[in-house]
């Protein structure tokens, strides 16, 4: 009876480790539609969060191939595209930067590691400073605490950055309710308005604010998604059972639509929890 244990455990350990391995270089093209009375025509945009610096083939391949066979008109990123960490590379991310802009228009959210190593500069040492300019090279401004409009549809893109002091390991620090109009304004309620905000604990905040849409990720859809009760197991900030964890939420007549992300950090597996790219098509309701 022993051995038939020992030999069911031996199996269940090693078809773990096969789907942890396969689940960390994999990703699923995840699909939604917005409709508004205020979108004018038909707008198809690809969502991009938390790559940090992960490959999926020489130069990104698969993951541009999955791009450019979705056709959409603008790549909107959500931030962590880099590794917060010293002496980090940045060219294979700037190299996808390039293709992606060579074909469509990017709007660009930082996330907590893009923030950081500009905060850090005696740990990260000029690496802000060498991804902004290589950004700007590429005609990629980071949408810091701005927005635009894009033309003819009707829609306005913004993009947060929330202050370090948002990021608490195994808390959810209060944020005041004039937090975000001091960084944003106000957006106009005539315009269907889209946030980018990498944290997304901050949800019911958001929704406050005026987003009709929200984007988010961070959370890397709980590291480990535990299987029947479709959970994700462990945040970034080190909170066991995030309340948000990845898919859509509703808060009022606030969606939130938050990525599972493409890559892996700190914890250096995905189990059960492929990466995600997010289509999202925009349309007149």
């Amino acid at each position: 009876m022993f051995e038939i244990l020992l030999l069911i455990l031996i199996l269940l350990i090693i078809v773990i480790l096969w789907v942890m391995i396969y689940d960390s270089n994999r990703f699923v093209v995840e699909r939604h539609e917005i409709r508004d009375r205020r979108i004018s025509g038909h707008y198809r945009v690809v969502f991009l969060s938390d790559l940090h610096n992960k490959q999926y083939g020489k130069n990104n391949i698969q993951l541009l191939k999955a791009i450019e066979g979705t056709e959409p008109d603008a790549v909107l990123i959500g931030g962590d595209m880099i590794n917060g960490k010293p002496g980090e590379k940045l060219e294979g991310t700037v190299d996808l930067l390039r293709s992606l802009k060579e074909k469509y228009p990017v709007y660009y959210a930082n996330g907590n590691h893009e923030h950081r190593i500009k905060l850090y500069p005696g740990t990260y040492g000029d690496a802000a400073e060498r991804y902004e300019k290589a950004l700007s090279e590429l005609g990629i401004e980071p949408m810091v605490n701005r927005h635009v409009q894009l033309p003819g549809v009707n829609l306005a893109i913004y993009g947060s950055e929330i202050d370090k002091y948002y990021y608490k390991r195994f808390t959810v620090p209060e944020m005041e309710p004039d937090y975000l109009p001091g960084l944003l304004g106000r957006p106009r309620r005539q315009v269907y308005t889209v946030l980018l905000a990498h944290n997304p604990d901050y949800f019911p905040q958001y929704a406050q604010w005026g987003a009709d849409l929200v984007l988010s990720g961070h959370v890397h859809g709980g590291i480990i998604r535990v299987p029947f009760l479709n959970k994700g197991l462990l945040s970034p900030n080190v909170r066991f059972f995030p309340k948000y964890d990845g898919g859509t939420y509703q808060e009022g007549g606030c969606t939130m639509i938050l990525s599972r992300g493409l890559g892996i950090h700190t914890i250096p597996f995905r189990l059960f929890n492929p990466g995600e790219l997010i289509v999202i098509d925009f349309a007149e309701q």
